[in-house]
């Protein structure tokens, strides 16, 4: 990491020590200031020996930020990436202070300051990390303080990740060069690629005698090493190892959603999908009544999907489209966009009422599908639901994506939509399968609403 990160990452811990005690300092005002009229306070904490309080216990605070990596070095921050952690953190920490009132088994006069210093901590601290955010991306977008990268490899995922790094200077990087060859890299190795932290092998069908060659180029001249792998010929870290007649055996699963990350991915869903659907249903209404008003049909559309293991299931989503738009779709297959697979897409679709262009612009046709996650047969993250034509089409190493039930959002929605070709969607969703988290689940959520919003790759 450049000295230009390292300082801005230095930044961190006192912003977030900051952040915490005026967030402190501002529920101790709302609660015995702002509200007392509302609720009058039956005992008034001194404020000097809660300030006390708040530098002991913040400080205990950052080690659990510390623990959750939020002071990592090891890679370029992404708010997206962090605020979830910070979320987890504040959560932490608000928990292991109810635990200690509770085992001390004294009396605390205000619950109002535990409940809101939850809430409150988190959004200071996310805003103190989104100013520092801003801050580093304005730099980069100046081109000042970017790590000099180099990529190596011929074929499209080379000049994808070097067009990728070039046009996204927020990145943080900056590339020096795109070399082809280690005889290339070799000789045409200047003063100014000796500046280079970080050489990315962008060729999956690349040698291994000559990725050897490239490691020993990397160590000789102490450079990190990175590579890109075929995901459909690669594994990830969804391995473990168990004993047969005392020979150990390695296993390679599906997914990380076995035992306990089921559970908690199902926890995650139903709670999130109830809170969502009590907090958007006037939305809903409302929708209702400009779909009856719009065009003639129902509201509510069921449309066959295949969800997990091949089960066919019924989406609900809001009608988007006119009274038995599904006739039409053979007389329309000609003009399809999508020529690499098996999905329809079609820009100026005439099946599409006037809201229904509206809907999905901004997604909102989708959001019945929380109904589907309540019942079991979505997620709220996961692959695209295809439909059961479109799945038939599918390639061998295309049905892993029936490992697990389709999301209302997704890794291939966030990183590209519309514009991906089958077999680049393909590719995310089967790393999102490979590599869940919950962290993971969360990251894209977050990064889901700036898409949708921003109308990025939508027909």
């Amino acid at each position: 990491m450049k000295k230009f990160d390292l300082i801005f990452s230095a930044i961190l811990v006192p912003l977030d020590y900051l952040m915490l005690i005026l967030a402190g300092i501002f529920v101790y005002y709302l609660r015995f200031s702002a509200l007392v009229e509302l609720r009058p306070a039956i005992y008034e904490i001194n404020f000097s020996h809660y300030l006390i309080s708040l530098l002991i216990i913040f400080l205990i605070w950052l080690i659990i930020f510390s623990l959750i990596g939020l002071y990592g070095l090891n890679e370029k921050r992404h708010f997206s990436k962090e605020i979830s952690k910070i979320f987890l953190a504040c959560t932490v920490g608000t928990m292991i202070i109810v635990l200690f009132i509770f085992f001390k088994r004294e009396y605390f006069s205000s619950r109002f300051i535990i409940l809101a210093g939850w809430l409150i901590t988190f959004i200071f601290v996310a805003l103190g990390r989104f100013f520092i955010h801003y801050l580093q991306l304005r730099y980069y977008r100046r081109g000042k303080g970017l790590e000099p990268i180099l990529v190596f490899g011929a074929g499209q995922t080379a000049e994808e990740i070097n067009h990728h790094f070039k046009s996204n200077p927020g990145l943080g990087y900056c590339v020096l060069e795109w070399v082809k060859t280690i005889e290339d890299l070799v000789e045409n190795w200047s003063d100014r690629a000796r500046t280079v932290s970080q050489i990315i092998q962008a060729d999956p069908n690349i040698g291994r005698e000559e990725v050897l060659k490239l490691i020993e180029f990397c160590n000789e001249h102490q450079i990190i090493f990175k590579y890109t792998a075929d995901i459909f010929n690669s594994f990830s870290g969804n391995v473990k190892t168990e004993t047969l007649a005392g020979i150990p055996v390695v296993v390679i699963q599906k997914t990380a959603l076995d035992g306990w990350g089921k559970i908690i991915k199902r926890s995650f869903d139903l709670f999130f999908s109830s809170i969502l659907l009590i907090i958007l249903f006037p939305l809903f209404m409302i929708i209702s009544v400009i779909i009856k008003f719009d065009s003639q049909g129902t509201v509510l559309v069921k449309l066959n999907r295949i969800g997990e293991r091949g089960k066919v299931f019924n989406l609900y989503k809001f009608r988007s489209m006119i009274h038995n738009a599904h006739q039409m779709k053979k007389d329309l297959l000609k003009y399809n966009e999508r020529k690499d697979g098996p999905l329809f897409k079609m820009k100026n679709d005439p099946r599409i009422t006037k809201f229904g262009r509206i809907l999905r612009r901004i997604s909102l046709d989708e959001l019945p599908q929380l109904f589907n996650v309540l019942k079991g047969e979505m997620s709220l993250v996961g692959p695209r639901p295809h439909e059961p034509q479109e799945v038939a089409q599918y390639q061998r190493n295309h049905k892993q994506l029936l490992t697990i039930k389709p999301g209302i959002t997704g890794l291939a929605q966030i990183s590209g939509r519309s514009k991906l070709s089958f077999e680049e969607e393909s590719k995310l969703d089967i790393y999102y399968i490979e590599n869940w988290s919950l962290m993971f689940d969360f990251q894209i959520i977050i990064k889901t609403i700036p898409v949708v919003l921003s109308r990025k790759n939508v027909f």
